[in-house]
């Protein structure tokens, strides 16, 4: 299995980065790297597309496997089928500096059968893309531009769970 990580320091607390984070409808402002349709919620199926800085966008439809607001997200995705390529997303938030700051982890781990050959043509990409919306996700939240929804449930207004096209 190979792991990618990345991580930043963001000047604000855990709940102004995780409203940003998980108000997935304001990422066409600010996110160069990732799109996502759906819910913060467990269970929930997204629709998610990558697009990596030289790289060839893609979709997949992860399913949300945790929710702990202010702390973590993570979803899981396959390529096809399971243990063909598979994917873990997580995004975890942890308080320093007495809660006035974040650090940002972003990370996938990657299984499956194709995990070492797809790795070696995307996996430098993705992780460029990683930095790249971390950059971006720090400049959104220390800027002052908050999510429009609390941490309850938020998505793209889609309450019926369908999925929609990204």
């Amino acid at each position: 299995m190979r792991e990618l990580t990345t991580s930043i320091d963001i000047d604000a607390s855990p709940d102004a980065v995780w409203d940003v984070l998980t108000d997935f409808r304001r990422y066409p402002e600010w996110n160069p790297f990732m799109r996502v349709v759906g819910r913060a919620n467990e269970g929930a199926h997204l629709v998610v597309e990558l697009t990596p800085p030289g790289g060839r966008q893609f979709r997949f439809r992860p399913t949300v496997t945790r929710v702990d607001p202010n702390h973590e997200l993570r979803w899981l995705g396959h390529l096809f089928v399971t243990g063909l390529y598979d994917g873990e997303h997580r995004f975890t938030l942890e308080a320093t500096d007495e809660g006035t700051r974040t650090r940002f982890t972003q990370a996938e781990s990657f299984g499956g059968v194709l995990a070492g050959l797809v790795n070696r043509f995307v996996g430098s990409a993705t992780e460029a893309g990683f930095r790249e919306m971390n950059a971006a996700l720090k400049e959104r939240v220390e800027s002052g531009v908050k999510g429009e929804q609390s941490s309850a449930g938020v998505g793209d207004g889609n309450e019926s769970g369908d999925e929609v096209a990204v």
